[in-house]
């Protein structure tokens, strides 16, 4: 196998895409030997979910697609991005208790943070930005079986 694995998905912003987002990121790791079902791949759907929500929600229609990158460097770092094209960076929203809405950044940077790793923001050439996600990657790495 490569040092290098990546693999990419633009999709509407459109609510539907949340699921769409968390299948395919789903099925990459999969591939790339991470157990469905396991605590860890149930984190990175959530973290997952969260960052296609806010793509979804808080680009205010400015932004018609997202894409989702996913990347794992030599075996051990994991990196997932969401892009769009709005130009304002995720913040916490200040929300009441009764809100539902407001607390997507601070799930992503909790769940990233038990799981070791860290959240960054990058602008684009375009003028939106890319929340990325990086953790390190706890798979075995499998060998091939030779002759």
């Amino acid at each position: 196998m490569a040092d290098h694995q990546e693999a990419s998905v633009t999709l509407p912003s459109e609510p539907a895409s949340v699921s769409a987002a968390r299948r395919y990121v789903a099925e990459i790791l999969g591939e790339w030997g991470m157990t469905p079902g396991s605590d860890t791949a149930e984190t990175v759907r959530l973290i997952v979910s969260e960052l296609a929500t806010n793509a979804v929600q808080h680009t205010f229609g400015q932004s018609p697609t997202f894409t989702v990158d996913v990347r794992l460097d030599r075996y051990e770092h994991l990196r997932i991005g969401v892009t769009d094209s709005h130009p304002r960076w995720p913040r916490r929203l200040p929300a009441a208790v009764q809100q539902d809405n407001g607390r997507g950044i601070v799930i992503i940077r909790c769940l990233t943070a038990e799981c070791g790793g860290k959240v960054s923001v990058q602008p684009t050439r375009e003028g939106g930005k890319t929340v990325w996600i990086e953790l390190p990657w706890t798979v075995p790495v499998q060998q091939p079986v030779g002759p």
